[in-house]
This record gives structure tokens, C-alpha cells and sequence, in this order.
């Protein structure tokens, strides 16, 4: 059942991707983006905070079980782009929402639009989340001294406030932030490397670990248990595994705008550019997670970084990279609430002309939603989870495999539809059986938190 055409490919939320990808489209006539360019525009998309809670995820997966999962998600993410891109072949359509709208009309784009904007706030709030615990720790260990308590340019929360107020709500408040979008390529970089150093700091870090983070050293026989790695765990803690690898590899919402800017525009192309970018970022994800891993152990924090800072607080290495992601997510969190709030407007208020008033309204209820669940989310694994169950799965899992079966004239015992049903059945599964036991642990731990 095609859907008819539209101009979506010069529309504002086409651009707004674009511009959120660091590239001004290119409208009829262009030359359009090269095959390099396309595939470093996805491993934008798709690398981001993600990527310090992996290291989490293999200590209670095992090394093994890690691999095999991630390689799972990863190839899955892949099959999931196919779907859209075969949709968008048949429908001419050239957004995740237009093609919500093929399949199921004003309630399919609607709920696209509605889980694209949940999905926005939850990754804004891991990245605030990040400034909250790396601030406190990047500037002690700029200041080379002790110190007894917690004064207030060391509490994560005064902070973060203080970072909202004077960083992210001035560049959000910008009607157009185009001219950030150049040096959000710097992401990559970062990533690759934060990846780089904690290969490096592997051989630095010494197993058993030093003792409250000195150079006293645990003696006691056993201790040498802590430095054996598991290949295969499995555990009430096992369950965050798999969102925060969806939560890692959402790239969906951008695929289709990157695919109206490549040259020669061809299905083939564009998985070909698809599958190197998700192979490229797999291969950063299982670096970083299984030598940051190998590093700590069991001890690994669900925050990696936050495990550097207990053995090696003032190490400048470590501290560069720590100043690299906060920079990168104090530039991407003004960058990602462009287009949630153009998601909220077209929600609340579609066909309204621009206002300075219900901008500013709906910039500051967003961004003390954010501030909000960053402060009072427990750690990290918490919002990889909740979102990486509900949103991610959605986006990467149920609604391309929907879709796929409400669109597509195929039979239904076709490859395509038994595969898309599969990915439907896998996303509610996950949903499912994840997000309970995770806000279960979430509820059973703020409850400890008094008595500890």
C-alpha cells in the first residue's frame, strides 16, 4: 500500500536532522554527500554516551555473552535499517514519521513524533547526567589539592544547574544553532580517542586494585579471584545488557535524511554505508567496554569514567578525556533538543507560527524535565535501561518491523515479514521483561539508600 509522496526532504523536520548530523542540506541541483561523508554522519549519530556504560554491561554479561550480544543488537540495528529503507523505496517517503503515517495515518506519526521526543529527553539527560558526576572530578583534579568535604564547586548537582543555566539554555534558546553543528563532529574524535586510552590505561592500572585508590596494594591470596574475567554471567543485573546496547545503536531517526543527501542514492548504497557505519562503532563499543572492563573487573562503575576517577583522579590523560566528553555533551545536548522541540511543537502546537513567548516556555519545561531526571536518577544504567527498553526498542525494533508489515505488499510468510515480525516480538519481549525488573532494582535502591 505505498503512500503517496511528499516534500519531506525539504521539510523542517528533514532539516532539522540534517543540521543535527553537522551538515547544511543540499537541496536539487547539489552534488551531495559522498560515501565517506554518510557513513561519518551515522557514526555520529549513532556514538554517544552509550559508550560509558558498556564497560557495565560485559561485567555482568561476561565477556563472551557481551560479544555475542552486542554483535546480536548490532546486526539486528542493521536488518532494522533495511526495513526502513525498503519502506522508503516503496513509499517515496523520506522520514521516520512520514512512513509512521503510511502505515497507520495521523496515529502512526504521532507516536513516531511522540517517542522520538522521549527518546531526545532521555538521551539529554545521560549527557547531563555525565556533566553532573565528570564536572565535580575534571575540576578537582585541576586543583591538585585535598580537600575535607564537599564544597559547592564540587557538588555535581550546583554544577549542573549552573552549567544549565549558563551553556545549554543560551544555545537553546537559539531558533537556529546551525553553527554548532560543525563542531559536533568533534564527537567522533572524542570517542575513538576515549577508546584509545582505555587500551592504554589497561597496562597503567594495576590488579588487585590499589587500595581507596593509593598505591597500597590488597595482599591477602584470594584477592587475585578479582582479576580473573568472566566470559559468561548471568544475573538480575544482566538485564540492563541489552537496552543500553539498543540505547548505543539508535541511529534510525537519522538514516533517512542521511539517505536524501548521498550521492547516487541507491538502497544498495545506503546499506552498504549503513553497515560500515554500525561495523565501525561496534568495533569502538567492544574496545572501549572489554578493556575498560579487563581494567576493573567487577568493580567497574556503571559510569566507566567515574572508575578512573577513584584510582587515577589528577592522571592528565584521564582528565583530557574527561574534559573531551563534557565538551561534547555540552555541545550535543542544545544540538538534540533542536528537533525534540520542534517534536513538541508539531505535537501540541502543529500549524502555529513561531512565538518567542511558547518557545521560551517550551525550551525551559524541557530542559527542567532534563535537569530533573539527571538529578534524581540514581546512576547511569538507570536511564540506559528505562529508555534503551522502551524508546530505543520502539524505534530500533517494533515500529520499523510494524511498519514493515502494515506497508510492504510482500506475503506474510515472506523472509522480509517473518523477519520483521521478529523484530517486533524481540522489542516487546524486551520491553517486556526488562523494564520491570529494572525499575524494581531502581525502587529497591533508592530504599537502601538511607540505611547505607
Amino acid at each position: 500500500m505505498p503512500c503517496a509522496p511528499t516534500d519531506s526532504a525539504d521539510s523542517p523536520q528533514g532539516e532539522q536532522s540534517l543540521v543535527l548530523l553537522g551538515h547544511v542540506p543540499q537541496h536539487h541541483g547539489s552534488s551531495g554527500a559522498s560515501f565517506g561523508s554518510s557513513v561519518f554522519n551515522l557514526m555520529h549519530a549513532i556514538m554517544g554516551s552509550g559508550i560509558l556504560g558498556l564497560a557495565y554491561a560485559m561485567a555482568n554479561t561476561g565477556i563472551i555473552g557481551f560479544s555475542a550480544l552486542l554483535l546480536i543488537v548490532a546486526s539486528l540495528a542493521a536488518y532494522s535499517v533495511h526495513l526502513l529503507l525498503d519502506m522508503c523505496t516503496q513509499t517515496e517517503q523520506k522520514s521516520y514519521e512520514d512512513l509512521g503515517f503510511c502505515a497507520f495515518k495521523t496515529t502512526g506519526k504521532v507516536l513516531v513524533a511522540s517517542t522520538i521526543l522521549m527518546q531526545n529527553i532521555g538521551a539529554m539527560s545521560s549527557y547531563l547526567f555525565i556533566v553532573k558526576s565528570e564536572l565535580p572530578a575534571a575540576i578537582g583534579g585541576f586543583l591538585h589539592s585535598d580537600y575535607s568535604g564537599t564544597p559547592w564547586y564540587l557538588n555535581g548537582q550546583i554544577l549542573l544547574i549552573i552549567t544549565v543555566l549558563c551553556i545549554v539554555l543560551p544555545l537553546a534558546m537559539l531558533p537556529k544553532i546551525g553553527c554548532l553543528s560543525y563542531a559536533s563532529g568533534l564527537s567522533i574524535f572524542f570517542m575513538v580517542y576515549f577508546a584509545i586510552v582505555i587500551i592504554v590505561k589497561k597496562w597503567m592500572i594495576p590488579c588487585p586494585l590499589p587500595v581507596n585508590g593509593t598505591v597500597d596494594f590488597i595482599q591477602n591470596t584470594n584477592s587475585t579471584d578479582e582479576c580473573k574475567p568472566k566470559l559468561l554471567d548471568i544475573s538480575y543485573k544482566s538485564v540492563y545488557a541489552i537496552p543500553t546496547m539498543a540505547f548505543s545503536f539508535l541511529c534510525h531517526t537519522s538514516v533517512l535524511p542521511i539517505y536524501c543527501e548521498l550521492q547516487r542514492p541507491s538502497k544498495s548504497r545506503m546499506q552498504k554505508a549503513v553497515n560500515t557505519g554500525i561495523s565501525l562503532s561496534f568495533a569502538v563499543y567492544l574496545l572501549s567496554a572489554l578493556f575498560g572492563y579487563l581494567t576493573f573487573y567487577d568493580k567497574v562503575d556503571s559510569e566507566l569514567l567515574h572508575s578512573y576517577s577513584q584510582y587515577m583522579p589528577q592522571d592528565p590523560v584521564i582528565m583530557s578525556v574527561r574534559v573531551c566528553m563534557l565538551l561534547s555533551v555540552l555541545l550535543a545536548v542544545p544540538l538534540i533538543h533542536f528537533p525534540a522541540r520542534k517534536s513538541f511543537m508539531l505535537l501540541f502546537f502543529p500549524n502555529s507560527p513561531f512565538s518567542w513567548l511558547r518557545h521560551t516556555s517550551v525550551t525551559l519545561a524541557n530542559l527542567t524535565a532534563i535537569v530533573l531526571l539527571a538529578i534524581y536518577m540514581p546512576n547511569i544504567q538507570n536511564i540506559f535501561g528505562v529508555v534503551g527498553s522502551t524508546t530505543s526498542s520502539c524505534l530500533l525494533f517494533i515500529y520499523p518491523g510494524l511498519f514493515y508489515l502494515r506497508i510492504s505488499t510482500e506475503p506474510f510468510k515472506s523472509v522480509q515479514k517473518l523477519g520483521a515480525l521478529g523484530l517486533i516480538i524481540l522489542g516487546s519481549c524486551l520491553g517486556v521483561l526488562s523494564l520491570p525488573v529494572i525499575i524494581l532494582n531502581w525502587v529497591q535502591s533508592e530504599q537502601r539508600l538511607p540505611h547505607s
